[in-house]
């Protein structure tokens, strides 16, 4: 199992039924996955505050949610995390493709990249960092699981190393 699959398959065995998402290149086969499966509602988004409130109503409606993104859009998505995430406890499996720490590039990466793990502990999201397809499968599983017990969201961080497995 690749990459991409497990993630997809760690989503439908946690009965995640609504997923929204913000363009990225690594979650782009999660995201193809997702469009081709008809029992999970897939919506893509511009901003990732736009895709928590979206999660979130669906959650309200009786959906089990996710939103996958890019870690530079966990900075834009504090705000809607504590005023809307914490205070409703409102649970959600966040899918994470952590840009910015290992083997970056593009040097605009990097800042969010080294904070993204301080900014999850600082709003109090657990999350975890599978190294393999196995890992990140099971990983998912029990992140959905553990968010539902919390009522709160719960990260899966998924490196440049994580993505280069096949």
């Amino acid at each position: 199992m690749g990459p991409s699959k497990a993630v997809f398959n760690g989503l439908v065995e946690s009965k995640i039924d609504f997923v929204t998402s913000v363009p990225c290149a690594n979650l782009k086969d999660v995201l193809n996955y997702l469009d081709e499966d008809k029992n999970i509602q897939h919506i893509p988004v511009t901003r990732e505050e736009e895709g928590i409130g979206v999660c979130a109503g669906a959650y309200l409606a009786g959906k089990k949610t996710a939103i996958l993104m890019q870690n530079s859009g966990l900075g834009n998505s504090i705000n809607a995390i504590g005023s809307l995430l914490k205070v409703y406890k409102i649970p959600m499996v966040f899918i994470i493709s952590h840009r910015g720490d290992l083997k970056e590039k593009i040097s605009a990466q990097i800042p969010m990249g080294q904070w993204t793990k301080k900014l999850l502990e600082t709003v109090e999201i657990p999350y975890y960092c599978p190294k393999t397809p196995e890992e990140a499968f099971e990983t998912i599983k029990y992140a959905s699981e553990l968010s539902v017990n919390m009522e709160y969201p719960v990260a899966v961080l998924l490196d440049a190393l994580y993505w280069e497995i096949r």
